[in-house]
Protein backbone atom coordinates (compact mmCIF):
# COMPACT_ATOMS: atom_id res chain seq x y z
CA UNK A 1 0.00 0.00 0.00
CA UNK A 2 1.53 3.67 -0.87
CA UNK A 3 1.59 5.76 1.78
CA UNK A 4 0.24 9.45 1.25
CA UNK A 5 0.45 12.23 3.32
CA UNK A 6 -2.30 13.88 5.35
CA UNK A 7 -3.24 16.68 2.21
CA UNK A 8 -4.71 13.73 0.67
CA UNK A 9 -7.20 13.08 3.24
CA UNK A 10 -9.21 15.11 1.61
CA UNK A 11 -9.25 13.51 -1.83
CA UNK A 12 -9.38 10.32 -1.29
CA UNK A 13 -12.13 9.74 -4.44
CA UNK A 14 -9.25 10.94 -6.56
CA UNK A 15 -7.10 7.55 -8.18
CA UNK A 16 -5.27 9.42 -10.82
CA UNK A 17 -2.01 8.75 -9.67
CA UNK A 18 -1.55 10.92 -6.51
CA UNK A 19 1.00 9.22 -4.40
CA UNK A 20 4.08 10.51 -3.12
CA UNK A 21 5.79 10.27 -6.25
CA UNK A 22 3.23 12.98 -7.78
CA UNK A 23 3.17 15.05 -5.24
CA UNK A 24 7.08 15.15 -4.88
CA UNK A 25 6.86 16.53 -9.05
CA UNK A 26 4.06 18.75 -8.24
CA UNK A 27 6.39 20.48 -5.20
CA UNK A 28 9.10 21.31 -7.59
CA UNK A 29 6.49 23.26 -10.02
CA UNK A 30 4.82 24.47 -6.62
CA UNK A 31 8.35 26.11 -5.68
CA UNK A 32 8.79 27.21 -9.91
CA UNK A 33 5.68 29.06 -9.77
CA UNK A 34 6.42 31.30 -6.78
CA UNK A 35 8.81 34.06 -6.75
CA UNK A 36 9.23 35.05 -2.88
CA UNK A 37 9.49 38.58 -3.71
CA UNK A 38 9.85 40.92 -0.73
CA UNK A 39 6.92 43.76 -0.63
CA UNK A 40 7.73 47.60 -0.51
CA UNK A 41 5.65 50.33 -0.25
CA UNK A 42 4.28 50.47 -3.64
CA UNK A 43 1.49 53.28 -5.69
CA UNK A 44 -1.37 50.39 -6.00
CA UNK A 45 -1.96 47.13 -4.86
CA UNK A 46 -4.03 44.53 -7.83
CA UNK A 47 -5.58 41.97 -7.00
CA UNK A 48 -6.24 39.26 -9.92
CA UNK A 49 -9.38 37.53 -9.54
CA UNK A 50 -10.30 33.75 -9.44
CA UNK A 51 -11.94 31.56 -7.74
CA UNK A 52 -9.75 31.46 -4.63
CA UNK A 53 -11.06 34.02 -2.29
CA UNK A 54 -7.80 33.96 -0.02
CA UNK A 55 -6.41 35.65 -2.66
CA UNK A 56 -8.78 38.89 -1.64
CA UNK A 57 -8.08 38.50 1.89
CA UNK A 58 -4.56 38.63 1.33
CA UNK A 59 -4.78 42.11 -0.79
CA UNK A 60 -7.27 43.32 1.99
CA UNK A 61 -4.40 42.23 4.80
CA UNK A 62 -1.27 43.93 2.49
CA UNK A 63 -3.43 47.38 2.28
CA UNK A 64 -3.96 47.06 5.86
CA UNK A 65 -0.53 46.94 6.58
CA UNK A 66 -0.12 50.22 4.85
CA UNK A 67 1.97 48.80 1.32
CA UNK A 68 -0.38 50.54 -0.94
CA UNK A 69 -3.39 53.64 -0.74
CA UNK A 70 -5.17 51.96 -3.61
CA UNK A 71 -6.23 48.44 -4.32
CA UNK A 72 -7.64 47.55 -7.32
CA UNK A 73 -10.03 43.97 -7.99
CA UNK A 74 -9.43 42.95 -11.41
CA UNK A 75 -11.66 39.75 -13.12
CA UNK A 76 -15.07 39.06 -14.30
CA UNK A 77 -16.44 35.69 -14.54
CA UNK A 78 -13.77 33.01 -16.02
CA UNK A 79 -14.11 29.32 -17.00
CA UNK A 80 -14.09 28.16 -13.16
CA UNK A 81 -16.22 30.77 -11.75
CA UNK A 82 -19.00 31.60 -14.39
CA UNK A 83 -20.75 28.33 -12.91
CA UNK A 84 -20.05 28.91 -9.25
CA UNK A 85 -20.92 33.03 -8.39
CA UNK A 86 -23.75 35.50 -9.38
CA UNK A 87 -21.55 38.35 -9.04
CA UNK A 88 -17.98 39.14 -10.84
CA UNK A 89 -14.68 38.29 -8.67
CA UNK A 90 -13.84 41.84 -8.78
CA UNK A 91 -16.80 42.45 -6.85
CA UNK A 92 -17.25 39.55 -4.85
CA UNK A 93 -13.51 40.08 -4.07
CA UNK A 94 -13.92 44.38 -2.76
CA UNK A 95 -16.55 42.89 -0.67
CA UNK A 96 -14.33 40.66 1.31
CA UNK A 97 -11.73 43.55 1.54
CA UNK A 98 -14.88 46.15 3.10
CA UNK A 99 -15.82 43.55 5.38
CA UNK A 100 -11.82 43.19 6.14
CA UNK A 101 -11.88 46.82 6.90
CA UNK A 102 -10.68 48.27 3.66
CA UNK A 103 -12.37 51.75 3.22
CA UNK A 104 -14.17 51.90 0.07
CA UNK A 105 -13.12 55.09 -1.22
CA UNK A 106 -9.75 53.32 -1.56
CA UNK A 107 -11.20 50.60 -3.72
CA UNK A 108 -11.46 50.50 -7.51
CA UNK A 109 -13.26 47.64 -9.47
CA UNK A 110 -12.50 46.39 -12.92
CA UNK A 111 -15.37 43.56 -13.69
CA UNK A 112 -14.77 42.51 -17.19
CA UNK A 113 -11.31 40.57 -17.85
CA UNK A 114 -11.78 37.16 -18.06
CA UNK A 115 -7.77 36.42 -18.19
CA UNK A 116 -4.78 37.76 -17.20
CA UNK A 117 -3.85 39.40 -19.97
CA UNK A 118 -6.90 41.51 -20.17
CA UNK A 119 -6.81 41.60 -16.24
CA UNK A 120 -3.76 44.24 -17.13
CA UNK A 121 -5.57 45.52 -20.22
CA UNK A 122 -8.89 46.33 -18.66
CA UNK A 123 -6.70 47.82 -15.55
CA UNK A 124 -4.78 50.32 -17.95
CA UNK A 125 -8.55 51.60 -19.16
CA UNK A 126 -9.23 52.17 -15.54
CA UNK A 127 -6.68 54.02 -14.44
CA UNK A 128 -6.64 56.39 -17.64
CA UNK A 129 -10.38 56.59 -16.64
CA UNK A 130 -9.86 57.65 -13.15
CA UNK A 131 -6.39 59.84 -14.28
CA UNK A 132 -4.65 57.69 -11.94
CA UNK A 133 -0.66 57.97 -12.59
CA UNK A 134 0.91 54.86 -11.19
CA UNK A 135 4.35 53.62 -11.42
CA UNK A 136 4.38 50.88 -8.66
CA UNK A 137 2.67 47.86 -8.27
CA UNK A 138 1.83 44.57 -5.87
CA UNK A 139 -0.02 42.25 -7.70
CA UNK A 140 -1.89 39.63 -5.64
CA UNK A 141 -2.38 36.12 -7.44
CA UNK A 142 -2.77 32.44 -6.23
CA UNK A 143 0.42 31.36 -5.35
CA UNK A 144 0.89 28.74 -8.41
CA UNK A 145 0.18 31.71 -10.56
CA UNK A 146 2.48 34.29 -9.27
CA UNK A 147 5.43 33.84 -12.18
CA UNK A 148 2.69 33.55 -15.02
CA UNK A 149 1.07 36.84 -13.56
CA UNK A 150 4.69 38.51 -13.53
CA UNK A 151 5.58 37.37 -17.10
CA UNK A 152 2.13 38.55 -18.42
CA UNK A 153 1.92 42.21 -16.79
CA UNK A 154 5.54 42.73 -17.62
CA UNK A 155 4.74 41.70 -21.37
CA UNK A 156 1.90 44.46 -21.19
CA UNK A 157 3.23 46.93 -18.89
CA UNK A 158 6.59 46.81 -19.09
CA UNK A 159 7.99 50.11 -17.41
CA UNK A 160 6.50 49.61 -14.54
CA UNK A 161 8.16 48.44 -10.76
CA UNK A 162 6.10 44.60 -10.04
CA UNK A 163 6.46 42.73 -7.01
CA UNK A 164 3.99 39.52 -7.00
CA UNK A 165 2.51 38.05 -3.83
CA UNK A 166 0.39 35.61 -2.72
CA UNK A 167 -1.45 34.08 -0.28
CA UNK A 168 0.94 32.52 2.19
CA UNK A 169 0.53 29.00 1.98
CA UNK A 170 2.13 25.88 1.79
CA UNK A 171 1.43 23.31 -0.97
CA UNK A 172 0.28 20.63 2.12
CA UNK A 173 -2.01 24.16 3.23
CA UNK A 174 -3.51 25.25 0.16
CA UNK A 175 -6.11 22.91 -1.14
CA UNK A 176 -9.60 23.21 -0.18
CA UNK A 177 -13.01 21.27 -0.50
CA UNK A 178 -13.43 23.17 -3.85
CA UNK A 179 -9.76 23.20 -4.91
CA UNK A 180 -9.01 19.51 -4.41
CA UNK A 181 -5.17 18.19 -4.66
CA UNK A 182 -6.02 16.86 -7.85
CA UNK A 183 -7.29 19.95 -9.63
CA UNK A 184 -4.43 21.93 -7.93
CA UNK A 185 -1.79 19.62 -10.35
CA UNK A 186 -3.38 20.01 -13.15
CA UNK A 187 -3.98 23.57 -13.21
CA UNK A 188 -0.18 24.05 -12.16
CA UNK A 189 0.86 21.80 -14.89
CA UNK A 190 -1.30 24.02 -17.35
CA UNK A 191 0.09 27.32 -16.24
CA UNK A 192 3.69 25.52 -16.58
CA UNK A 193 3.04 25.02 -20.31
CA UNK A 194 1.72 28.80 -20.72
CA UNK A 195 5.02 29.74 -19.43
CA UNK A 196 6.93 27.63 -21.98
CA UNK A 197 4.93 28.43 -24.79
CA UNK A 198 2.76 31.87 -24.63
CA UNK A 199 6.08 34.16 -24.81
CA UNK A 200 6.25 32.95 -28.71
CA UNK A 201 2.35 33.97 -29.03
CA UNK A 202 3.47 37.37 -27.81
CA UNK A 203 1.31 37.07 -24.48
CA UNK A 204 3.94 36.93 -22.02
CA UNK A 205 7.91 37.70 -21.45
CA UNK A 206 10.07 34.94 -21.31
CA UNK A 207 11.47 32.72 -18.16
CA UNK A 208 14.10 30.33 -18.14
CA UNK A 209 12.09 26.90 -17.26
CA UNK A 210 15.17 24.82 -15.43
CA UNK A 211 15.66 20.93 -16.43
CA UNK A 212 14.33 19.82 -13.78
CA UNK A 213 11.43 21.61 -13.60
CA UNK A 214 10.66 20.68 -17.45
CA UNK A 215 11.02 17.27 -15.69
CA UNK A 216 8.93 17.23 -13.41
CA UNK A 217 5.94 18.77 -15.43
CA UNK A 218 6.60 16.32 -18.45
CA UNK A 219 6.30 13.23 -16.36
CA UNK A 220 3.18 14.71 -14.35
CA UNK A 221 1.63 14.71 -17.86
CA UNK A 222 2.65 11.39 -18.50
CA UNK A 223 0.85 10.58 -14.81
CA UNK A 224 -2.70 11.68 -16.73
CA UNK A 225 -2.42 15.34 -14.94
CA UNK A 226 -3.38 16.91 -18.92
CA UNK A 227 -6.69 18.23 -17.92
CA UNK A 228 -5.58 22.13 -18.34
CA UNK A 229 -3.18 21.90 -21.11
CA UNK A 230 -3.75 24.02 -24.30
CA UNK A 231 -4.37 22.00 -27.51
Amino acid sequence: MIWMQPLLLINLTVQIMINQEAIALAKILWNYHQLHHTLEQSDCILVLGSLDIRTAERGADIYLQGYAPIIIFSGGLGKLTKDMWAETEADLFATIALDRGVPREAIFIENKSTNTGENILYTQQLLKEKNLHLNSFIVVQKPYMERRSYATFKKHWPDKKLLVTSPLLSFEEYPTTDISVEKLINMMVGDLQRIKFYPEKGFQIYQEIPVDVWDAYEQLVAMGFNKQLIK
